[in-house]
């Protein structure tokens, strides 16, 4: 049986889109690009498909930096010029078609091409222990968003912490159980951040959080400290309370950098500067059998 693609279209029905054997095809339409920001928010489209006489409104649009990551968009523009269709290009668009009448090819394959690319992608792209993005991934993010935010600009984050415990752990209760510690802290960040927000395991002892939106970069700081307080609980593996000395730094954009690289190593550069309250009572890790807060098997 062949699989449904579910399309959201902006601008105009397509009938043709429907019957088409590329498919089959579930279209719902929408009538603004503030719309489709919303729908794409509330369910999981395979493709977007746009047909707009604006491709710059397009590259501005806040909610693209999303859309491409989520879904295979194809921009129909009637007569692009080659720099237009090469900007969306540059900023993820699949294909920006001339004639309306290729869409359904075009959305069927930037769909399978899509699956593909992400199929082969999840071998490099994450770290294995944890389920997350591994740094390669995250500077591939970051740099993607980058790129967008020079012509939208707004405040970011990056919030790298390091923590101390998990070689403690590694060493009295083995490898294995280090690696438990790490998918719970992994579980911990997701838990306590938005949708929009990436977590990404860029070490064997570093998480790093890229908040993509903020108001101020006072929001960072309130953040990292929030992060930081939850890492500090108390675990339990095997049987016994562990516990993480997080170690946190944070880079906001554009004040210590605009592109990926020039953030994560001011990040990286206040987390090995951080002096973390209460070491004393922090470690060591093993503590015995005890209850851990927040903290079910993994």
């Amino acid at each position: 049986m062949d699989p449904v693609f579910r399309v959201l279209c902006l601008g105009a029905d397509a009938p043709d889109l429907v019957a088409s054997s590329y498919g089959p095809f579930v279209v719902q339409g929408c009538g603004s690009l503030d719309e489709v920001a919303v729908r794409l928010r509330e369910e999981a489209h395979d493709a977007l498909l746009l047909y707009s006489d604006a491709p710059a409104a397009l590259a501005q649009w806040p909610a693209l930096a999303q859309a491409v990551l989520d879904t295979a968009v194809i921009v129909v523009l009637g007569a692009p010029a080659p720099a237009e269709a090469v900007e969306l290009l540059q900023f993820g668009v699949q294909d920006v078609l001339a004639d309306a009448g290729d869409a359904p090819r075009a959305l069927r394959l930037a769909i399978e091409r899509r699956r593909l690319q992400a199929a082969a992608g999840r071998g490099y792209s994450t770290d294995l222990p944890t389920g997350l993005p591994n740094h390669a991934q995250l500077l591939e993010h970051m740099t993607h968003l980058l790129a967008l935010r020079e012509r939208e600009p707004a405040p970011m984050a990056l919030i790298v912490l390091r923590v101390d415990g998990l070689a403690a752990v590694a060493q009295t209760l083995g490898q294995e159980a280090a690696d438990v510690l790490r998918r719970k802290a992994a579980v911990r960040l997701r838990a306590a951040l938005r949708a929009s927000d990436v977590v990404a395991s860029i070490g064997h002892d570093a998480f790093a959080v890229l908040l993509a939106w903020i108001d101020s970069p006072a929001d960072g700081e309130r953040v990292m400290d929030k992060l930081a307080a939850i890492l500090s609980q108390p675990y339990s593996v095997a049987g016994r309370a562990q516990r993480l000395l997080p170690h946190a730094g944070l880079a906001s954009y554009p004040e210590h950098g605009k592109n990926a690289e020039a953030l994560m190593r001011r990040a990286l550069g206040a987390a090995l500067q951080f002096t973390p309250m209460g070491r004393d009572v922090m470690l060591p890790a093993d503590r015995g059998p005890a209850a851990a807060a927040n903290d079910e098997e993994a």
